[in-house]
C-alpha cells in the first residue's frame, strides 16, 4: 500500500486536562481541531503510524528509529501518572525501513537505544488518537527521533518511509510531531525572540500550501534563534509526499502560552512531476556550488585538491608547484571549515603554524577537517560534492585584559585556564555578542561558565 494521510500536530502535556487542570482551556481551538486530526486519522483506517517525535532519542547524525517489538509510557513526569499509552511496534516496517537506509548509506537504524519508554511528543497525540478507539491504540506504531544532519537527509528520510510502506502491504499514516516557536512572548519558556513570531508566520504558510520545497529555506540559525522545536518532523513528513500532490487543511494556529502550536492535515493525491522537491533543491545547490567553485581562490582549491585526494585515494598530496609563492614562503596557523547545505561538517586547524608553510598547514588541516573531526563522523566520497569550504589563515595570537578590547566581526578569541584551552573563530553565524563568543569557548574547552580565564584575540583572511 503507502502513505494514506498525515498530520502536523503540537505534543504540549497542558492540552491533557489531567495536566492543565483547567489551563488546557486557553487553548481550547487546539484541542478542537486535536480532536479533528485524530479523527481524520482514524479515518484513514491505516494498519501502522510512523511518529517523528523531536523528543525521541536524538543523535548529532543518526536517525534514531525505536526497537523492540512494544513500548510504553506515561506523562507522570507532568503530574498525571495515570495518562498511559502503550503501542506494539511494527517490527517489519522498522526492519524494512533500516534495510532501505543501510542499501542509501544512510546514517539510521535501531542501535543507541538508551531509554525504551515512549516520550510526549509520541503520547499526546497517541492519547488524542486513542480517545477515538475508547482508550485503545488498534494499529501498530513506528517511533522515530530527528537528528542533528541537515534538512535535505530529514527530507530523504521521508523518501524512504514513503518506500517502505508502497513496499508493504499495509496502509502508513504519519504524525509529525512538533511544537513551534518557543519564544513568542516575553513571559514563555524561552522570553521573546522577534524570529519567534516570524517563524511561526512562515511556517504556517508553507505548510497550510503544501509549499514543502520552501521548508528548505529555513536557514539553521534563523531556526535556531526562533527555537523551534518541530521543523524537521515536518521536513521528513513532507519527504514522505515528495513527487505527489497534497490536499491540505489547516486546523487551527494559537500561542497563548509564548509556544506556537499548529495543526494541519494533509491527503496525498496523484503523482505531480513538478512536486519532486529533493531534486529542485539539489539542483540549485549544485549549481550554486558550481559558481562558488569557479570563484575559489587559490588557498581553498588547495583545501579541497587535498581532502578530495584523501577520501577517495587516502593520498597525502604534495604542495603543488602551481600555488602561489606566498602559500610556500609564509608560516601562520590555519583552520579549515566543511559546510554542507549551510550546516557544519567539519572544522579543525591550527593556532600557532606546525608546518613548513602555509599550504602544508592547509593540506594538514583538510585532512583532518574531514577524517578527525570528533563530532563528525568521516567525510564520504558521495558528499564531496555538496561540500562547501572555508579557509582562514590566523594572525599571531595577543593576551588582552577584558572582553573590551574583543570585536567579534573582527577577532578570533581564545580562552585559557590551566591546560584547558579554546577557541572560537570570528564572524560565525549565531555569534551576536562577546559573551556568546567568550561562553562558546568555555563550552568547547570544558571550561565553567563561572571559571576565570585568560583572553587571546586574533584576526583572520577569511577564503571561500
Amino acid at each position: 500500500m503507502s502513505i494514506v494521510a498525515s498530520v502536523m500536530v503540537p505534543h504540549p502535556p497542558i492540552i491533557i486536562p489531567a495536566v492543565g487542570r483547567g489551563e488546557e482551556r486557553k487553548i481550547q481551538k487546539t484541542i478542537n481541531a486535536y480532536e479533528t486530526a485524530a479523527q481524520f486519522i482514524a479515518d484513514s483506517h491505516p494498519d501502522t503510524i510512523v511518529i517523528t517525535s523531536p523528543h525521541s532519542i536524538m543523535y548529532s547524525d543518526y536517525f534514531h528509529i525505536s526497537p523492540g517489538k512494544r513500548a510504553s509510557g506515561s506523562l507522570s513526569r507532568f503530574g498525571a501518572d495515570k495518562i498511559k499509552i502503550s503501542v506494539d511496534y511494527d517490527t517489519d516496517f522498522v526492519e524494512k525501513l533500516c534495510g532501505l537506509c543501510d542499501q542509501q548509506k544512510m546514517d539510521a537504524g535501531t542501535l543507541g537505544e538508551r531509554d525504551s519508554s515512549l516520550d510526549h511528543a509520541t503520547i499526546v497525540p497517541l492519547y488524542f488518537i486513542s480517545t477515538v478507539f475508547e482508550g485503545k491504540i488498534p494499529f501498530k506504531v513506528v517511533r522515530i527521533g530527528l537528528s542533528g544532519q541537515n534538512l535535505a537527509q530529514h527530507y530523504l528520510l521521508g523518501k524512504l518511509i514513503k518506500e517502505a510502506a508502497d513496499a508493504s502491504l499495509k496502509k502508513v499514516a504519519i504524525i509529525a510531531s512538533g511544537d513551534l516557536s518557543h519564544k513568542l512572548t516575553d513571559d514563555g519558556p524561552y522570553g521573546y525572540a522577534p524570529e519567534g513570531p516570524e517563524y511561526d508566520k512562515n511556517i504556517m504558510n508553507v505548510m497550510e500550501r503544501g509549499a514543502f520545497g520552501e521548508l528548505f529555506e529555513f536557514d539553521d540559525s534563523f531556526c535556531d534563534r526562533a527555537g523551534e522545536c518541530g521543523h524537521r518532523s515536518f521536513v521528513i513528513m513532507a519527504g514522505a509526499f515528495d513527487g505527489c500532490s497534497v490536499s491540505v487543511n489547516k486546523l487551527s494556529y494559537e500561542g497563548p502560552f509564548g509556544v506556537g502550536y499548529g495543526i494541519c492535515t494533509f491527503t496525498p493525491g496523484k503523482e505531480d512531476q513538478s512536486r519532486h522537491f529533493y531534486n529542485n533543491y539539489h539542483k540549485k545547490l549544485l549549481e550554486k556550488l558550481t559558481t562558488r567553485r569557479e570563484a575559489e581562490d587559490e588557498y581553498v582549491r588547495l583545501a579541497r585538491r587535498a581532502l578530495e585526494a584523501y577520501v577517495l585515494h587516502n593520498e597525502i598530496i604534495s604542495v603543488p608547484d602551481s600555488v602561489p609563492s606566498e602559500l610556500k614562503s609564509k608560516r601562520a596557523g590555519t583552520f579549515v571549515s566543511l559546510h554542507i547545505a549551510g550546516q557544519l561538517r567539519g572544522c579543525i586547524g591550527t593556532t600557532e603554524p606546525t608546518c613548513e608553510n602555509i599550504a602544508e598547514e592547509i593540506i594538514q588541516n583538510a585532512i583532518s577537517a574531514c577524517s578527525r573531526d570528533p563530532r563528525f563522523p568521516p567525510v564520504t566520497p558521495p558528499e564531496l560534492d555538496e561540500l562547501e569550504y572555508s579557509v582562514d589563515v590566523l594572525s599571531e595570537t595577543e593576551k588582552i585584559k577584558s572582553p573590551d578590547e574583543l570585536n567579534i566581526k573582527r577577532y578570533g578569541v581564545i580562552v585559557s585556564n590551566g591546560g584547558r584551552r579554546g577557541l572560537l573563530l570570528p564572524n560565525l553565524d549565531g555569534v551576536d555578542t562577546i559573551d556568546e563568543q567568550i561562553s562558546i569557548a568555555k563550552s568547547k574547552a570544558g571550561i565553567g561558565a563561572r571559571e576565570q580565564v585568560t583572553l587571546e584575540r586574533f584576526e583572520v583572511v577569511r577564503h571561500f
